[in-house]
């Protein structure tokens, strides 16, 4: 069993990203400019902005930050990312989810320049990804990609199996896994919560990705022996023992499946990590495009 690590795949990403834009300022170039903005003051979602910004910054990136109050009307967070889209200086638009239930998930983002669509969720984002052509990827399927290729993990012609159907993680992962690309040329199954006898699939893959934000879901009696095993979840568990109050669990039961694999990656300091570096390599490459 080897640790697909997080910190390491990420921290070869971000100092790759520092020399670029090291690069781009000694010959006068634009520095990428990533705008975040967060609605309401969900704890999960502080955390991840928070990361998101100082990462940023580590890197040389310029970074806006706009908090809004979780009951502020639509159209208000509506003017706010037409005004990035109009905006010259700002390459990457992000509007931290989930968002407050009166304001549309699907308005917001259709909302965003797709040329500054660094989430991937837009649309046209998506309609590319579907069709093979170069476009923004979903920072966290994105990032697994990354992670793969960092350590070297053997993909083509082998199972993969995606737990989980969402257009965030499920949906991409599986189109990338089963894309012509080096570390894609898999066999995708994708399984959900209509999915009948889910282990069955599970036990066939040779990869699986879970990603259905279930704490522990997947157990040792559904993995077969030397899989790859790759959980996105990352959810706040109540434990006392701990001093915030809470433990991060993944959606994979990591003590007694990690024995049965080749690879798996921990929660946290896996997939996590990878999604905040994917995402800085998105805002880069929306720089560039400007170039």
């Amino acid at each position: 069993m080897q640790i697909l690590d997080g910190k390491i795949a990420s921290a070869a990403i971000k100092e790759k990203l520092k020399l670029i834009v090291e690069k781009r300022k000694a010959e006068n170039k634009k520095t990428p400019h990533l705008a975040v903005i967060i609605v309401g003051n969900d704890g999960a979602s502080e955390t991840y902005v928070s990361s998101k910004v100082k990462t940023s910054e580590e890197l040389g990136f310029g970074s806006t930050l706009v908090r809004m109050d979780a009951d502020i009307p639509e159209a208000l967070l509506l003017d706010q990312i037409k005004t990035f889209n109009d905006s010259i200086d700002i390459d990457g638009i992000l509007v931290q989810l989930p968002l407050p239930k009166h304001i549309s998930e699907a308005r917001v983002i259709e909302a965003i320049d797709p040329a500054k669509d660094v989430d991937g969720f837009h649309p046209v984002s998506a309609g590319r990804l579907v069709q093979g052509l170069e476009t923004f990827v979903p920072a966290t399927p994105y990032g697994i990609m990354l992670m793969l290729e960092h350590f070297g993990v053997e993909t083509t012609g082998k199972h993969a199996v995606v737990i989980g159907r969402s257009n965030i993680v499920g949906r991409p992962m599986s189109i990338l896994l089963s894309s012509q690309h080096p570390f894609g040329n898999c066999t995708v199954t994708v399984c959900h919560s209509k999915t009948k006898d889910l282990a069955s699939f599970t036990r066939q893959a040779d990869i699986v990705v879970a990603a259905l934000g279930k704490p522990e879901f997947l157990k040792a009696d559904m993995v077969k022996d030397g899989a790859v095993v790759i959980d996105v979840g990352i959810t706040r568990v109540p434990d006392a023992t701990k001093k915030k109050g809470f433990a991060i669990k993944g959606d994979v039961a990591f003590e007694e499946v990690a024995p049965k694999t080749s690879w798996i990656t921990p929660v946290p300091g896996g997939v996590g990590l990878m999604t905040i570096g994917a995402l800085m390599m998105n805002t880069l490459k929306a720089c560039e495009r400007k170039d």
